[in-house]
């Protein structure tokens, strides 16, 4: 088994073929995030692909991140929820890690984060980080019942005062309400261009939705 790096952008397509079928693999892992990366941040990354006579049987996305800061670092995957390994068998999941491993101590990083949602055995699992997951049930119905009570009437009465969804929204008019809505919590807020690159890179697979009052503007986005 080989281990490799991703450069070519010709080659995107048999890596998210592979992501895309494997129960693991998220919108995280996907090709792009290599050029999302480099082109809004100037991150250098890593992109290792396993091979098996040739063919993509696991993945790990991988960028080096050098802040005054956050410190030195090798992260699977910055600014993504998730990443770490995706591999078709525990022999390509141990190379990409033991690839990563040797990569981190060549980089002198200070440490090596796998964002994966199942633990690795032989890696230590911080507790710094949640995830909370729920299935949709192809009923919206259902989807409302299961919200608790509260919150549930709070969403039927903005329904009630015309507050309406849209996936028509701009990067732009995301932008404004996203940035407005950190500065008032004192969170940093990420450049404009990020989020142009990734809707750039994604097309449809990055979609815009904001909730708008009436014929106003939107108030809400995501």
């Amino acid at each position: 088994m080989d281990v490799d790096q991703l450069t070519q952008p010709e080659h995107y397509g048999a890596w998210d073929d592979f992501v895309r079928h494997h129960p693991d693999g998220t919108f995280f892992h996907l090709a792009g995030w290599r050029d999302v990366i480099r082109t809004a941040f100037g991150h250098r990354t890593f992109f290792l692909a396993a091979r098996d006579k040739g063919q993509i049987v696991g993945v790990l996305p991988l960028a080096e991140i050098r802040s005054r800061l956050f410190g030195h670092k090798l992260i699977s995957l910055p600014f993504c929820v998730y990443g770490g390994p995706v591999a078709a068998n525990e022999i390509a999941r141990n190379e990409l890690v033991q690839h990563a491993c040797e990569l981190a101590r060549d980089l002198r990083v200070g440490f090596l984060e796998l964002r994966n949602r199942q633990a690795i055995p032989g890696m230590q699992g911080p507790a710094r980080y949640v995830t909370f997951r729920r299935s949709l049930d192809p009923d919206p119905e259902r989807n409302l019942a299961a919200i608790p009570r509260k919150q549930r009437a709070m969403i039927r009465k903005g329904a009630a005062k015309g507050l309406r969804p849209n996936f028509d929204a701009t990067v732009d008019e995301f932008f404004a309400v996203y940035a407005e809505s950190l500065r008032s919590l004192g969170t940093p807020v990420l450049p404009l261009n990020y989020f142009r690159v990734l809707k750039n890179v994604f097309q449809s697979d990055c979609e815009l939705l904001s909730i708008s009052a009436g014929n106003g503007g939107p108030v809400v986005a995501a």
